[in-house]
């Protein structure tokens, strides 16, 4: 499939009829939180363990702030921030070649390829970022990506924060606008947490917590 680009402008406001049917990543298509899955197989047991023990102050903030965005930009720091782009791009493709038969949900899976057969655009709005959620994307053969999206410097290396906001919540909802139109349909919509809700209220048909099989 074609590159991260492509994936989020593969459909445009004036873009091709179909039904439009978003699916959450992390819990919905996949059996837990693929950031994190990258995270430490990237860092490996000693450095992962390493890591955390530099996040409990950022970890224990969240105890109060209850942020996602701030915790996930923390740990982007501690263990992405000065990668180069290229490098981070293909160990994003070698974790999916890995973890692919051990993350994705079968249940899960059966309705996305259904949805293809009718012919619908498939986007996958999620608050993982994109450059490590693409490779899983590509290998669904997903019209579109819509996730959050790490910043990087002149050099083309990682910093310690975000292009945008984290997209969840009211964040995936307009993205989608943003992305189709602010009077589009969504046809169908699937996710497993709070942050998918609203992206839920907007769909003609939503599915909350309806895939179960694990790999």
């Amino acid at each position: 499939m074609g590159s991260l680009q492509d994936l989020r402008q593969s459909r445009t406001k004036s873009g091709q009829a179909g039904p439009i049917v978003a699916f959450d990543f992390d819990g919905t298509l996949t059996v837990r939180d693929s950031f994190t899955e990258f995270l430490r197989w990237k860092a490996g047991p000693g450095g992962w363990a390493l890591g955390l023990v530099k996040l409990a102050p950022a970890l224990a903030a969240y105890g109060r702030h209850r942020d996602r965005g701030r915790i996930k930009v923390a740990s982007v720091k501690e263990f992405l921030a000065g990668e180069t782009r290229e490098s981070l791009e293909a160990e994003a493709e070698r974790f999916a070649e890995v973890m692919w038969s051990r993350l994705m949900r079968p249940d899960a899976l059966a309705v996305w390829d259904d949805w293809g057969r009718r012919g619908a655009h498939r986007v996958i709005v999620t608050a993982s970022p994109e450059t490590t959620v693409a490779p899983f994307a590509r290998r669904l053969g997903a019209e579109a990506l819509l996730g959050t999206q790490l910043a990087f410097d002149a050099q083309d290396r990682v910093t310690d924060a975000f292009a945008g906001p984290n997209c969840r919540g009211e964040e995936k909802v307009r993205r989608l606008k943003a992305a189709y139109s602010d009077d589009m349909t969504l046809t169908a919509a699937y996710g497993d947490t709070s942050g998918d809700r609203e992206m839920l209220a907007m769909a003609q048909e939503a599915g909350f917590r309806v895939f179960k099989a694990r790999p």
